[in-house]
């Protein structure tokens, strides 16, 4: 480090992207330093995927009751606490925020609570001093967006913060936006018994997705009595007698829904306002800071990662993003950015969706030769013992290089099972070194094995 400077790294923010990147940069023998306003672990640990994902775990064993009346055993429901379903998120969030402040400790990274500001290239402002390192790291992530004319008060127009930390149920909710985040909130309440209607502008839920594969989930959330109105956007929000009423445009015309509570998560906005970027020169493009291969902003020496980027919006991006950046701060020569096309997307419902790569209709615009292959799940002999029957392998090869394009699956386990996938196409493998490995029977995983058959032109079980 030089003597001049306070550290190697000062980073804004310890979510995924901020403390991960201290870390690597400790690891590397930098003296790193993470100013933090709130807790150790950003949005994703504190107010999104971790305690949204110890919400969805105990919907799906609430909703696993019915597998237990079909035992003949019958469970008392008198006693269930909403409060004490919520009460369990945030031990789980804690616990892990709790567990980033251990580990930026034990690699010696310095945790600095307080706002940071940056004043020049190499110094940052916090609790009313000045602290300066070699490279600055910006990682101060997203907050939600919200829709013009119809405020959040997080009482009853609600971000994904707020439904987070509500500690009772609604009777019926509205959700605007079906993406990721609304879907995942769709079967979250709907588990619960929450009345949901699902809003989504685009032509299909998760638009971002394969068409196939998304139709087996919006299929099954119907079964389920979730409302889909897709091509539909809202126009307007009244309070009426503790009701709110929603109003909604859509391709069969104007209509409303009286719900108890509305959920807006129409995508986020990145938090770039108010630290300095502009002040120091920083080139932002809508928002978002401009970076080169490494991460690095037009200022030398600034460096950003996450959400204030325009990549996907994913803790796993930012993480990855921020051991990029630290390994090209201490020297070393990381892989450049990140191939968008080998970034893993989850969805956590039931059932599962996960994918990488391209869609199919993607394929079809860009003009590609490809060759596609489907296999259900229940062909599968695990889906139908675990009753999870639903769902599909889709895979994508290029017609003559045999080269995985993409990879879509939907149904059980579908999170876990894509990183076979993922690591096949990272390797270089190609559907043909897939089909011929050995799988355990009976598992998920051979369904992967089945697709990557089918596109060789030999699945067996289909």
């Amino acid at each position: 480090m030089s003597p001049s400077h306070d550290y190697d790294l000062v980073i804004l923010g310890a979510g995924p992207g901020g403390y991960v990147s201290a870390i690597r940069a400790s690891q590397l023998g930098l003296k790193a330093a993470v100013i933090e306003k709130d807790k150790p672990g950003g949005v994703c640990l504190n107010i999104g995927c971790i305690p949204s994902k110890a919400l969805i775990h105990q919907a799906e064993v609430f909703r696993s009751l019915g597998e237990l009346k079909e035992m003949g055993i019958s469970a008392d429901l008198s006693g269930f606490s909403y409060q004490k379903v919520f009460a369990k998120s945030r031990r789980a969030a804690e616990t892990l925020s709790k567990g980033v402040s251990y580990l930026l400790k034990k690699n010696k990274v310095e945790l600095i609570g307080g706002r940071g500001v940056i004043v020049s290239p190499q110094e940052v402002e916090v609790n009313g001093g000045k602290i300066s390192g070699r490279f600055l790291l910006v990682a101060t992530g997203s907050r939600p967006k919200e829709i013009p004319g119809i405020p959040c008060d997080e009482k009853q127009v609600l971000t994904s913060t707020g439904a987070l930390m509500l500690e009772s149920l609604p009777k019926s909710l509205c959700i605007l936006g079906g993406g990721a985040i609304g879907v995942e909130f769709a079967h979250l309440m709907n588990a619960f018994g929450v009345e949901v209607h699902l809003v989504e502008m685009m032509d299909q839920i998760l638009p971002l997705e394969d068409g196939e594969a998304v139709q087996v989930l919006a299929a099954s959330f119907r079964k389920r009595g979730i409302g889909i109105y897709t091509g539909t956007r809202a126009t307007g929000v009244e309070k009426k007698g503790g009701l709110l009423s929603i109003g909604l445009e859509g391709k069969e015309g104007k209509s409303s829904l009286q719900v108890e509570k509305l959920l807006v998560v129409v995508g986020r906005a990145p938090n770039t306002e108010g630290i300095g970027l502009e002040k120091v020169g920083v080139k932002l493009e809508r928002g978002f800071v401009a970076v080169g291969d490494y991460y690095q902003t037009s200022v030398p020496g600034i460096f950003a990662v996450g959400d204030v980027l325009a990549t996907p919006m994913l803790a796993h991006v930012a993480s990855k993003q921020g051991e990029i950046a630290a390994e090209h701060m201490a020297g070393g020569k990381p892989r450049p950015r990140l191939d968008l096309r080998a970034i893993p997307a989850a969805v956590y419902c039931e059932p599962q969706l996960a994918s990488f790569g391209l869609t199919e209709a993607e394929a079809k615009r860009e003009g590609l030769q490809y060759k596609s292959f489907v296999f259900p799940y229940r062909g599968a002999g695990k889906s139908v013992a675990m009753s999870r029957p639903e769902g599909l392998v889709k895979l994508l090869m290029d017609a003559g290089s045999h080269e995985i394009l993409g990879a879509h699956v939907v149904g059980a386990e579908a999170t876990e099972l894509i990183h076979e996938l993922l690591l096949a196409k990272s390797a270089e493998l190609l559907p043909e070194d897939l089909a011929a490995m050995i799988h355990a029977h009976p598992t998920l995983s051979e369904a992967v094995m089945e697709a990557a058959r089918g596109l060789e032109g030999w699945a067996i079980h289909v």
